[in-house]
């Protein structure tokens, strides 16, 4: 495990607070407004190659395989393979929460619990 300099500032706590709430978009939010997020925080990483959070908190991840993702399953006592974790990161994991709002509310009729 690298350790990686960070913050624990406001902004930390802000970015810790959006990663856990993506997780229950699909349920929390209307599968149109959720993909909206999802194509946003997909749209950072093709547009600037970096979460726009991370500078914030010290995490630096531009041209580099350190990610928010890594950093918390590292600070956890995990073992992480960073290239995997960033290519999961900024290619699947968006896709496929985008996969399961669709699924739970148009195929299974789920409402959303908020909006």
């Amino acid at each position: 495990m690298h350790a990686i300099p960070f913050k624990l500032n406001f902004t930390y706590w802000v970015h810790l607070f959006i990663t856990v709430l993506s997780w229950f978009i699909p349920f929390l939010f209307d599968w149109r407004i959720g993909l909206s997020i999802y194509a946003i925080i997909l749209g950072q990483f093709l547009v600037f190659d970096r979460c726009l959070l991370n500078r914030a908190h010290a995490l630096e991840d531009t041209g580099t395989d350190h990610t928010f993702y890594a950093h918390l399953m590292e600070q956890l006592g995990m073992t992480v393979d960073r290239p995997k974790v960033k290519a999961f990161v900024r290619s699947y994991i968006y896709v496929v929460l985008s996969g399961m709002a669709i699924a739970w509310q148009v195929w299974l009729g789920k409402p959303p619990i908020i909006l």
